[in-house]
């Protein structure tokens, strides 16, 4: 008789989620609340999250929702950076216990970015600040400029702005989000423990292939946009050698299917709901089980200095019965979840 596998570990945690507000928070924060003991959850609201009360107004939305189940569910909130914030605000949120972090957005990156960071320097008084009360700063590692190839933003923005940051604030602890190139991988893996970088779940599975496969896939295309397939190597590589500098964040992002299929869709993919059986796919074909553990339980919590999760959850190794899509009644309309580009193997117990 086949005995089933199993993999028992640490309740994980998302460093990197995207619940958005109203109707669309409440299709999708049962997917995240009922796996994750916390998420850093992102400000790129309209308007955006850049003051304490508008942060703790947000939570108090996300807790409201929370189905009864998962009320031990704690959402991480964040402050949005723009070139006019005082550094006063960034002292209260710390203060209060308010914000985990604040978020980098050049002008223009991604999704909702446009009240973002046009110069770095603007902000130089508010990241001392950051600095001195030692609050986190996240970072959309791309430069904007429309003289940089999309498939290069990450590289140079390395080069541009993530090294003189480090040079100009030695004792800011500086997370680079989903990074998605070997030069990222290098660059974080070779830093000190102050510096960490967070990997997806879909960044480890598809490249640039599957936005373009059989036509046009508007379901893959997410910013920062997957790359070549050497790429998506190095980050597997990173993911699963059990290197703390590397930990989960889905960059999970909802959208309607019909702002994503249109003349000029949105950027971003919804995988929570099939977040750990990709990653036990993907450390299984890498042959690093006893490390996933470390990269989605364990790593996040010790770079933020929170305590690990104490309770567990079970992988078998059975196939999953996955959700296609996932629905928004109260607006009519769905949101297609991430495909995976081979079959699946594990499901949650």
């Amino acid at each position: 008789m086949t005995t089933t596998k199993t993999i028992t570990l640490r309740r994980p945690d998302d460093w990197h989620v995207h619940l958005r507000d109203g109707a669309v928070m409440k299709a999708v924060l049962p997917w995240t609340a009922q796996l994750y003991g916390r998420a850093i959850v992102m400000p790129n609201l309209k308007p955006p999250i850049t003051t304490v009360t508008a942060a703790e107004a947000y939570r108090e939305r996300i807790l409201a929702e929370l189905p009864a189940e998962n009320k031990t569910f704690t959402p991480l909130m964040t402050c949005y950076l723009t070139d006019n914030l005082e550094p006063s605000e960034i002292k209260l949120g710390k203060e209060k216990g308010v914000f985990s972090a604040a978020k980098l957005y050049p002008a223009g990156a991604t999704t909702n970015s446009e009240h973002g960071v046009t110069d770095i320097q603007n902000i130089y008084p508010v990241l001392e600040m950051m600095q001195e009360v030692d609050l986190p700063l996240l970072i959309h590692g791309e430069v904007v400029d429309p003289a940089i190839d999309i498939f290069d933003r990450e590289a140079v923005f390395i080069e541009r702005v993530l090294q003189p940051l480090l040079r100009d604030f030695p004792e800011l602890r500086i997370v680079s989000e989903h990074i998605t190139t070997s030069a990222a991988v290098d660059f974080i893996s070779a830093q000190s423990d102050r510096v960490g970088a967070t990997i997806t779940t879909h960044h480890l599975m598809i490249n640039r292939n599957a936005i373009f496969k059989g036509g046009i896939r508007p379901h893959m295309y997410c910013l920062p946009i997957a790359k070549r397939e050497e790429h998506r190597l190095a980050l597997r590589r990173a993911a699963t050698s059990g290197d703390s500098h590397f930990f989960l964040g889905t960059d999970t992002a909802p959208h309607l299917t019909p702002l994503k299929e249109n003349a000029c869709g949105c950027a971003g993919i919804f995988n929570s709901p099939n977040t750990m059986e990709c990653l036990a796919q993907v450390f299984e074909e890498e042959g690093a089980l006893d490390h996933l553990e470390g990269f989605a339980s364990v790593h996040g919590a010790r770079f933020y200095g929170l305590p690990l999760n104490e309770d567990r959850i079970t992988l078998e190794k059975i196939p999953p019965d996955l959700p296609s899509e996932v629905l928004v009644p109260e607006l009519g309309e769905a949101i297609q979840v991430f495909t995976p580009p081979e079959p699946m193997s594990w499901r949650l117990k």
